[in-house]
Parts: structure tokens; C-alpha cells; sequence
């Protein structure tokens, strides 16, 4: 097709919001109330694996990592994800599957599984320079 850039790379991945979601979790409700009400919210995985973490319990943030990851994987399959691309940090909707991502990273750091830590770094960077610079 004329005009059309070849080497370009696959284009960008934007998940949808969940706005009763994010406002349950922006206005105050305790992450995992917000999980349990709306358990594909990466989001709110993400703030339960921060918690752990930032209460000494790499395992349970590991648990909520995965899930969040998990969860938003499926939701970047649906919105047409193949693997590879850019999954851009600028996109607040975004934001839940890649503080997961870096989550996951984090904990599995911490508990010594170095293979799945440098797999996440890895991830994230090729994801989104920008919400490894951030989150990092």
C-alpha cells in the first residue's frame, strides 16, 4: 500500500477505563474492596501489591502483582495486543497494567527470582520507556 510505514513497529495498545473503578480507588476505597468489586481493575492490584511491599511481604506483593499483570494482559489481548508494543504510560487506563508489571518485577527481586525480575524490567522498558524511568 502506498504511503504506508513498513517499519513503523506495531502500533500502540490503549486499554479501555473503568471509571467506577478508578474513582471507587482515586476517591478512597480500600484497594481490595476495589478488587473485589471490580477484579479486572489492574489498578487496584497494583496498590494491593504496593502495600505488601511497602509492609515487608515480597510474597503477597507478588501474588497481587501477578494478578494485576494477569488480569491486564487479558485486557491488552482484547484491545487487539499481539505480544509486542508500545503500551504507552501517557494513557492513564495503561498506568494499572504497567505499575504491575513493575510490581511483579519488584517482588520476584526481592524473593530471588532474578530470571523473572529481569523478564519484567525488560517488559516494562520495551513497553514504555517512560513508565520505567517513572516507576524505577
Amino acid at each position: 500500500m502506498p504511503g504506508e510505514n513498513l517499519l513503523s513497529g506495531p502500533p500502540e495498545t490503549l486499554l479501555p477505563d473503568d471509571p467506577a473503578a478508578r474513582e471507587a480507588l482515586v476517591s478512597g476505597v480500600d484497594a481490595a474492596t476495589v478488587a473485589a468489586a471490580h477484579p479486572t481493575y489492574s489498578a487496584a492490584w497494583a496498590d494491593l501489591a504496593d502495600r505488601a511491599f511497602s509492609a515487608g511481604d515480597a510474597v503477597t506483593s507478588y501474588a497481587f502483582a501477578r494478578t494485576g499483570y494477569h488480569r491486564g494482559l487479558d485486557q491488552l489481548r482484547r484491545a487487539g495486543w499481539r505480544g509486542s508494543g508500545p503500551i504507552p504510560w501517557a494513557h492513564e487506563p495503561n498506568r494499572g497494567f504497567l505499575r504491575s508489571l513493575n510490581a511483579l518485577g519488584r517482588a520476584a527481586e526481592a524473593i530471588g527470582e532474578t530470571d523473572e525480575a529481569t523478564r519484567c524490567a525488560e517488559f516494562l522498558r520495551d513497553s514504555s520507556e517512560e513508565a520505567a524511568d517513572t516507576l524505577r
